[in-house]
């Protein structure tokens, strides 16, 4: 993504939805975009586990995790599967932990705080749902541009 979201919104100020910046920057990445996956899963990260264990394609991972900081629901070894399997990044609607691994990852993710507690593993969740969160409402397949400006969400791809 070469264009700022900035510009992206200005240009299609009817179509994006734009994100309340709620979230803090983890990774070294700090500009991603991809059509969006969706999870909800509330302090229990197992079914998050098995999906990014999948190809991501250059997707951005969106998890609704009720906003919980009780319990981290991503942190380096999820970090690594967001890599390994072509992941392009994650915004986390809850906490994260082992930031200081995470920074020093070519990976984005966004999360709203640190909690050094670990999830549950039970694997209740939801996968490929509509969430609402920050403003936003994400539904599967649809745009999300992020830089350090914040993020965007389209139904269709922006150029």
């Amino acid at each position: 993504m070469t264009r700022s979201i900035c510009d992206l919104s200005d240009d299609h100020p009817q179509v994006v939805q734009t994100g309340e910046p709620l979230f803090r920057d983890f990774g070294q990445l700090k500009s991603f975009h991809g059509q969006i996956s969706t999870m909800r899963c509330y302090e229990d990260n197992l079914l998050l586990r098995q999906v990014l264990s999948t190809p991501g394609h250059g997707r951005v991972m969106v998890v609704d995790g009720g906003g919980s900081l009780r319990r981290a629901l991503i942190g380096d070894r999820l970090g690594s599967l967001l890599i390994d399997n072509g992941w392009a990044g994650a915004i986390v609607y809850g906490a994260a932990r082992d930031v200081e691994v995470l920074r020093t990852m070519p990976l984005a993710v966004r999360a709203l705080n640190i909690c050094p507690t670990k999830p549950f593993q039970t694997g209740s969740g939801e996968r490929d749902v509509t969430v609402a969160f920050a403003g936003v409402i994400f539904r599967p397949n649809e745009w999300l541009y992020a830089d350090e400006n914040g993020f965007i969400v389209s139904p269709t791809p922006l150029s």
